[in-house]
C-alpha cells in the first residue's frame, strides 16, 4: 500500500490519516480470535485497569502470538510509514489497547513523543502509530479523539502523571489543549474522532496530540497499534521494560499482503513466557553501555 500525493499533503496538514474498513472481516477475526487468549495470560505485560480484571494494555503480542506477529510485518501498515520517512523501520512498540464494556477508562490528552523521548531518549519524533479497529468504533465506545494540525506545534510541555489512570503517561495540561482546540478551529472542528467498521486504519504523527474517552458503552472497543520508528531514530536509554520500549532495531522484513490470510512462518521468540531479559532495564543511555561493552 503507498500512499498519493494528495494523502501526504493531508498528513502534513492534519497529522492523520483514516482508512474506514481496510482489513476485511475475515482478515480482522483473525486477529479478535487471538484476544481473549492473551488477556487471560497471568504476564508483565498484561496491564489491567485499577480495581479491575479488565485489561487496559496487552504489550508484545507480535512476540507470542503468530496472528499478530503477521500483522506486524503487514504491508497495508508498514508500507506507509515508510513512505513518510523514507526510510525503512523497526518495531518501537506493539500493543493492543482494550476499552472493555462499561469499564475501559481514560487515556489523558497527550503526545505519543512525548513519553518516548522522555523515558526512552528517541532522538526525534520520526516514529509514528499505525493502528487497526478490533471493534466497530462508535461515538459511545471511547473513540481516539486527535486535535488536528496540533503535530506542528512539536514536543510540548507535559507532566508525568503516575496516580490518574493504570498507565504512567505524560499529559498534556488543560490550558494548554484549550489553545490547541481553539487554534484547530474550536467547535467547528478543533477535536476530531475517527470512526468506523472493525477493520478501520488509522495512521497518526507522534506529535499529534490526542486522548480517549472512558467506555461507559455496552460495547468493547479494542484497537491494535504498532509503533514504528526510522531505524535511525531507535531509541538511547532502556529505562522501560523490553516488552514496552523493544531493543532489536533491525527493519521489519514485510510479508506478501494476503499474511493474514495464509499462515506465512513468523518467528515467536516469547511465546513460552517472558526471558528475564525483557524484564531488565537500564537509566544508562545506549551508547554508553555500548561503549563500556
Amino acid at each position: 500500500m503507498r500512499l498519493t500525493q494528495e494523502q501526504l499533503e493531508q498528513f502534513d496538514r492534519d497529522g492523520y490519516l483514516f482508512f474506514p474498513g481496510q482489513f476485511s472481516p475475515e482478515e480482522t477475526r483473525t486477529l479478535t480470535d487471538e484476544v481473549p487468549r492473551l488477556y487471560s495470560r497471568r504476564e508483565a505485560y498484561n496491564i489491567r485497569e485499577k480495581g479491575s480484571d479488565a485489561v487496559r494494555t496487552n504489550f508484545a503480542a507480535h512476540m507470542v502470538s503468530e496472528p499478530f506477529a503477521r500483522l506486524a510485518r503487514h504491508p497495508r501498515m508498514v508500507q506507509p510509514v515508510m513512505d513518510l520517512f523514507g526510510e525503512q523501520v523497526y518495531m518501537h512498540q506493539f500493543k493492543i489497547n482494550g476499552k472493555a464494556a462499561f469499564e475501559g477508562d481514560v487515556w489523558q490528552w497527550h503526545q505519543d513523543y512525548g513519553t518516548w523521548l522522555n523515558d526512552d531518549m528517541m532522538p526525534t519524533e520520526r516514529a509514528m502509530n499505525v493502528a487497526i479497529f478490533l471493534d466497530d468504533v462508535n461515538e459511545h465506545n471511547g473513540p481516539l479523539m486527535f486535535i488536528p494540525g496540533s503535530h506542528k506545534k512539536g514536543v510540548v510541555e507535559a507532566r508525568h502523571d503516575l496516580t490518574t489512570t493504570s498507565y504512567p503517561l505524560w499529559t498534556v495540561d488543560n490550558d494548554l489543549i484549550g489553545k490547541l482546540v481553539e487554534r484547530a478551529g474550536g467547535k467547528n472542528g478543533g477535536i476530531v474522532s475517527p470512526k468506523g467498521p472493525a477493520g478501520s486504519m488509522i495512521l497518526f504523527h507522534s506529535c499529534l496530540v490526542h486522548a480517549s474517552g472512558s467506555n461507559l458503552s455496552p460495547w468493547h472497543r479494542v484497537s491494535v497499534y504498532l509503533s514504528l520508528c526510522a531505524v535511525s531514530n531507535h531509541i538511547r536509554r532502556f529505562k522501560r521494560p523490553e516488552f514496552i520500549a523493544h531493543r532489536d532495531f533491525r527493519p521489519i522484513e514485510m510479508l506478501p499482503d494476503d499474511c493474514l490470510r495464509k499462515p506465512y512462518p513468523v518467528e515467536l521468540p516469547w511465546k513460552d513466557g517472558l526471558p528475564a531479559s525483557a524484564l531488565q532495564t537500564s537509566s544508562v543511555p545506549f551508547d554508553e553501555m555500548k561503549q563500556a561493552a
